[in-house]
C-alpha cells in the first residue's frame, strides 16, 4: 500500500544519512555508546520496587530493515547499523551491568526489576544469539531479590521450547515478553502503524506464553496513544478498546505508549508539515482513568517526553503537574484523588478538539 512505501523509502533516506553523517565523522563513536542503563522506582507486579534498564545495542530491527518498520519508531536510528558480535554484546552488558551494580547495592532492595531493551526483538536469535541470551540470563540468576526479568518481542520470534529454556536460567523469577501490539484495531496497526502482525499472531503468541506452566512467564500489551492519521477522539476509544481486548485475551499487564515524534520516522515527517500532533495529556488521563475502572490488569501510562514540544502536551501550567500525578497513579495502580478533581482553563479546548474531531476530519490539535 502507498502508505507502507512512502514509509520504508522515508526509513531508508533516514538510514543513508545517518550512515553517511557517521563516515564523515573524524572519531567513529564506538559501539558501546550507543548502550544506555538507568535505574530507579518502579512499579512491580506486586510492589513497588527497585528497577534496572537496560539498552543494548544490535544491528537493528529485523522488520525495520525489511519493510521500513513502524511509523512512529527510531529504533533502527538509534543503533550501530552494523554487525555486533557475540563478544562485543556480553561486554557491552557487562559494562552497563557493572555500571549499575556500581551505583546501588542492589542487595538492600527486596523487589528488583529488569527492563531489557534491544533495537528490536529480544527473542530474534539473528539480533540477539542464543549465547548472549543465556549469558545475560545466568548473570540474572545470581541475584535471588531480582523479582522480574522483562524483554521485548514481536510474536514471530516467541516459542515455546525458547522460552522455557530461558525462564529455566532464572527459576523463581517472573519472565516478561512485551509485545508492541499498539492497538487490537488491524486497520489501524496495518495503514497507520506499519507494524507487521496480525491479531491472531498476538493472540498466538500469548496463547503460546500462558500455555506453559512448569515457569511464571507472563505476556505484555504495549499499547501506542494516536498513531498517525487518527483523530484525538478515535484515539481515546482505541486505547481503551485495545486494553479490554489485550486483557481478553490474556495478557497479565499493559504498558501505555503515547506518541512522542522521533526523527527520521513518518510520524516526524508528517508533524514537521502540521499534519500530525500528539496526543493531549488530558487524552491520556482519560484513558488512564476509564482502564484503571475497568480492565483489572496493572496498568502503566509511561511519561516520556510530557510537556515537550514533540510529546503528549496540554499547557505549561499544568503539564509538569499532571505527570506527576500520572507517576503516582503508576506506583499505585490507583486514580489518584487529586487527580480525579484535577482541571485547567486548557482543558476547554481538549474538550473541543473531541466534540468537533469528527466535523474538523484532523489528526491535529488546537493547542496553544
Amino acid at each position: 500500500m502507498q502508505i507502507q512505501k512512502i514509509n520504508k523509502q522515508l526509513r531508508e533516506n533516514a538510514i543513508e544519512n545517518i550512515k553517511n553523517k557517521r563516515e564523515r565523522k573524524k572519531d567513529k563513536k564506538p559501539i558501546g555508546a550507543y548502550a544506555a542503563s538507568w535505574a530507579g522506582e518502579d512499579r512491580l507486579y506486586d510492589s513497588v520496587g527497585y528497577t534496572i534498564f537496560m539498552v543494548l545495542p544490535t544491528s537493528g530491527c529485523q522488520w525495520a530493515v525489511d519493510s521500513g518498520g513502524c511509523t512512529m519508531c527510531s529504533y533502527i536510528a538509534d543503533s550501530p547499523l552494523c554487525n555486533i558480535t557475540d563478544d562485543d554484546l556480553i561486554e557491552i552488558f557487562n559494562t552497563q551491568w557493572n555500571k549499575q551494580l556500581e551505583k546501588t547495592d542492589i542487595s538492600s532492595h527486596d523487589n528488583v526489576a529488569v527492563k531489557l531493551f534491544v533495537s528490536g526483538s529480544f527473542l530474534n536469535t539473528n539480533e540477539i544469539s542464543s549465547k548472549v541470551q543465556d549469558y545475560i540470563f545466568n548473570e540474572f540468576s545470581k541475584y535471588d531479590n531480582i523479582k522480574e526479568v522483562i524483554v521485548e518481542s514481536k510474536p514471530e520470534y516467541i516459542d515455546e521450547e525458547s522460552l522455557k529454556h530461558l525462564a529455566s536460567l532464572i527459576p523463581g523469577k517472573i519472565f516478561e515478553i512485551g509485545i508492541g501490539l499498539e492497538t487490537s484495531n488491524e486497520e489501524t496497526r496495518l495503514n497507520n502503524i506499519n507494524k507487521g502482525i496480525t491479531n491472531q499472531s498476538f493472540e498466538n503468541a500469548i496463547n503460546t506464553i500462558n500455555s506453559i506452566k512448569d515457569y511464571d512467564i507472563r505476556g505484555k500489551a504495549y499499547l501506542l496513544i494516536k498513531p498517525i492519521l487518527l483523530s484525538e477522539k478515535d484515539a481515546i476509544n482505541e486505547a481503551i478498546d485495545s486494553a479490554k481486548y489485550a486483557k481478553d485475551v490474556g495478557v497479565r499487564r499493559i504498558a501505555y505508549c503515547p506518541a512522542t515524534v522521533h526523527g527520521g520516522t513518518l510520524m516526524d515527517y508528517l508533524w514537521k508539515r502540521g499534519s500530525y500532533n500528539p496526543p493531549w495529556i488530558w487524552s491520556t488521563i482519560k484513558i488512564l482513568k476509564e482502564v484503571r475502572n475497568n480492565v483489572d490488569i496493572p496498568m502503566i501510562m509511561d511519561t516520556a517526553g510530557f510537556g515537550t514540544r514533540r510529546g503528549p502536551f496540554n499547557c505549561k501550567k499544568c503539564n509538569a503537574k499532571l505527570k506527576s500525578l500520572i507517576i503516582k497513579s503508576n506506583l499505585e495502580q490507583e486514580i489518584p484523588e487529586e487527580l480525579e478533581t484535577f482541571t485547567c482553563e486548557c482543558k476547554d479546548k481538549w474538550e473541543a478538539d473531541l466534540e468537533f474531531s469528527d466535523i474538523l476530519n484532523t489528526t491535529t490539535n488546537p493547542k496553544a
